[in-house]
């Protein structure tokens, strides 16, 4: 896992970074969905202690280009998850309500409470991307905007948010084969938004701007994980890993009973 992470103050050059990676493991796709399985196991384990003890909160921010597997990684990561103590949110296009505030208002009432997992699919981070490529404003303003962010994350984690970060990275090939793919089957089509190839126009623009926010937001405190995304379920382990050991070093514990089991009588 840690060979993934981005450390504060590493300048990002995602070219020599392989989004085909596997690591040191072994086996191949049937190993790795077996392996998943039992990580699925130990995540449940984990999320009702978390749930049960109501102290502290895990946020966990999706981001990557399209069909890099956001969407995927939610269901198979936490497959089997009690979803009473997971809080998903995709953060779409702002509503007008919404673009009245700062454009941290909306990210901020959708974190998650102590016992829950928050998992954001794309993020604020849309605010030094889209906004960034498309100039919805002007550069001397989402300039301003990696500093707005660390500040944030940095008073969520404060107050006691713990905060994982993952780029999920694929290559253009890769992309391609998703698109293909989803024209190929009806049941996908509603997948596919004929502007998302208008978006893989502007490729090295948005590599461009996601090195920015691995260099320039990947805190101590805060940190961004390059996960390879090419193989799914390569992806999936390494996420399904991280999280778990983030929340093993929690060191929770169920919270005792303030009454005595053993003078309870069912009849």
């Amino acid at each position: 896992m840690n060979k993934y992470l981005i450390k504060p103050g590493t300048k990002v050059n995602l070219s020599k970074l392989d989004p085909d990676d596997k690591g040191d493991f072994e086996g191949g796709k049937k190993e790795g969905k077996e392996e998943l399985k039992n990580l699925n196991l130990r995540l449940q384990e984990l999320q009702e202690l978390l749930y049960a003890e109501h102290k502290h909160t895990l946020l966990i921010v999706l981001q990557g280009i399209d069909t890099a597997g956001k969407d995927g990684t939610i269901n198979h990561v936490f497959e089997g998850v009690n979803p009473q103590g997971v809080h998903v949110v995709s953060f779409k296009v702002p509503s007008q309500e919404e673009l009245d505030h700062d454009y941290l208002w909306r990210i901020h009432k959708q974190t998650p409470r102590k016992g829950e997992i928050g998992i954001f699919n794309r993020s604020h981070y849309e605010d030094v991307l889209v906004v960034r490529i498309h100039s919805l404003a002007p550069e001397e303003v989402w300039k301003k905007r990696f500093d707005h962010i660390n500040a944030f994350e940095n008073m969520l984690v404060e107050e006691g948010v713990a905060i994982l970060k993952f780029f999920l990275y694929i290559d253009k090939d890769e992309q391609k084969e998703r698109f293909q793919a989803r024209l190929d089957d009806p049941t996908k089509h509603w997948k596919f938004n004929p502007g998302d190839l208008q978006e893989r126009e502007r490729w090295p623009e948005y590599i461009q701007a996601y090195e920015d926010v691995l260099s320039k937001t990947s805190t101590k405190c805060a940190p961004w994980y390059v996960i390879p995304s090419n193989r799914k379920w390569y992806r999936n382990l390494v996420v399904a890993e991280t999280i778990i050991k983030t929340l093993e070093g929690f060191d929770m514990k169920y919270p005792e009973a303030d009454w005595k089991p053993e003078e309870i009588v069912i009849v």
